[in-house]
């Protein structure tokens, strides 16, 4: 398999949650044109993306769906497991503790980590939260290589370099602030707020384009003044 450029990185995913639905639905192969409909591409520019992966269709019967989901997910590394812990259990963080998709992309849950006494010695989606005091030990102990982020703002660097320092090599960062991590580990931001923001510009603009006065309508110019006449010079009076 080649390098993968980043923008056929970020399209794999979709790849692959369109294609999980053509197998529920028993589909065995698909073509390029149904597939890049599916996802909202061109087809040749999924053909191009699937390249990458050394996956080329065959003329008269396109893809295998089940073939073609294992190369993408082989190329996710969703085929090795992946273990992750989770800081910050408010709101986001208990929803994200019981996402039901973790197993099914190859992550495996370790550890919930807060510092509100409220929460912490509670259970949330199976797994007791533990005091963050303890994330080092855990993140080593369970051999961690993803952490989620959920901290309020000025929680999340110094977590993020507590996370960077025990061995985590990914981090998915959801705190309001961005984040920076030394060359080796990966982060995603993940900002709900800004991605809401842009939202509402681009409804904004669609209603604008809607209500937007029309330009004046240009009015004839007035006709111009006549000019006036000279004067004449006055006649000079004849000689008696």
């Amino acid at each position: 398999m080649r390098a993968l450029p980043p923008t056929t990185v970020a399209r794999l995913p979709g790849y692959l949650r369109s294609l999980g639905g053509l197998a529920s639905e028993g589909v065995t192969t698909t073509s390029s044109d149904q597939l890049a409909e599916l996802v909202g591409a061109s087809p040749a520019q999924l053909r191009k993306d699937l390249s990458y992966l050394g996956a080329g269709g065959r003329r008269g019967v396109g893809y295998e769906v089940d073939h073609l989901r294992r190369q993408i997910a082989q190329a996710l590394g969703m085929t090795e497991e992946r273990r992750v812990v989770i800081v910050g259990i408010g709101n986001l963080g208990h929803a994200l503790a019981t996402y039901s998709g973790f197993a099914d992309r190859g992550f495996v849950l370790v550890g919930l980590f807060d510092t509100d006494p409220a929460l912490v010695g509670t259970e949330v989606g199976g797994h007791v939260v533990q005091h963050v005091d303890g994330l080092e030990r855990v993140v080593e102990e369970q051999e961690a290589s993803v952490a989620i982020v959920a901290t309020p703002a000025s929680a999340a660097q110094p977590t993020t370099d507590r996370l960077v320092a025990a061995g985590v090599t990914g981090v998915l960062n959801f705190a309001p602030r961005t984040v920076r991590v030394p060359d080796g580990v990966d982060v995603r931001e993940v900002d709900l707020g800004s991605e809401l923001q842009i939202l509402g510009f681009h409804a904004r603009q669609r209603s604008g384009a809607a209500t937007e006065p029309t330009a004046p309508t240009a009015t004839a110019e007035a006709p111009a003044a006549e000019p006036e006449p000279e004067p004449q010079p006055e006649p000079v009076p004849a000689a008696d």
